[in-house]
């Protein structure tokens, strides 16, 4: 196999037997204790891909979870709901967004920020992690979101006001305020409600549900969330922007956007 330096060396898998037969490669190596730093990255960019094609297709979807087993089903099934509706949130855009994108902190920095908000706010750091998936793919977006909201955690100003402690851009000071956020708006008790005040849209309380449940399930799922990359959509098409942008040039590639 040719060496693959950038996620724009792979193409998106073109029937549901390619899609199948990634997750039942990806899936169990992500949560295996075999692969190198090197291979993770690469594992994960093919599992973004998997469910960016399957979220692209869902005629596929039948026919993908029949070839899994039914543990794998639930994992891909998550998943898929989580691109797609995170899909539906990010709608076309006239032209590309004014953002920087950087490559993220270390995994374990960035985990032992979650626990440190996960212990002063009581909000599992599985949801921390999810919610910056979400925002900034774990803070590769500098920028602001299309509400004005700025940093790591995509907070408004008014929010950041009463939440926020040091620097909006810090990646520990938005993931503890998060936490702050997040309790005071019914958390841990009832998460839905707590992400439902932290977007007002359930197709965003799904998604995060969906991402933090499977990082609950198995902590080493973060590994492969960790290297999934921006894929933006403007009306003529989907641009990858790869950490380095827009120094580095947008690539048009294929299938949804999953940013």
């Amino acid at each position: 196999m040719p060496a693959v330096d950038s996620p724009d060396d792979l193409e998106l898998p073109a029937s549901p037997s390619e899609v199948a037969a990634t997750i039942l490669r990806v899936e169990p190596a992500l949560r295996s204790d075999g692969p190198t730093p090197e291979q993770l990255r690469v594992l994960g960019w093919e599992q973004q891909n998997a469910y960016r094609a399957l979220s692209a297709h869902p005629e596929w979807r039948t026919e993908v979870l029949a070839a899994v087993p039914p543990e794998l089903a639930l994992v891909v099934t998550a998943n898929v709901d989580a691109v797609t509706a995170v899909a539906i949130l990010n709608q076309p855009q006239p032209m590309l967004p004014d953002w920087r994108i950087q490559a993220p902190l270390p995994p374990e920095v960035l985990i032992g920020y979650y626990r440190e908000a996960e212990a002063a706010s009581g909000i599992p750091w599985q949801y921390l992690a999810a919610i910056h998936l979400v925002e900034t793919r774990l803070g590769r977006i500098r920028g602001n979101s299309s509400s004005g909201a700025p940093g790591p955690m995509q907070f408004i100003p008014s929010t950041w006001e009463a939440f926020g402690v040091g620097d909006i851009n810090d990646n520990r000071d938005a993931i503890l305020a998060a936490g702050r956020y997040l309790d005071a708006s019914g958390g841990p008790e009832n998460m839905d409600r707590a992400l439902f005040s932290y977007n007002n849209s359930d197709h965003y309380v799904r998604t995060i549900q969906s991402y933090a449940g499977l990082i609950g399930a198995d902590e080493r799922a973060y590994r492969g969330y960790y290297q999934w990359q921006v894929y933006y959509a403007i009306v003529d098409g989907v641009l990858f922007l790869p950490e380095g942008y827009p120094a580095v040039p947008a690539v048009a590639v294929s299938g949804p956007a999953s940013r």
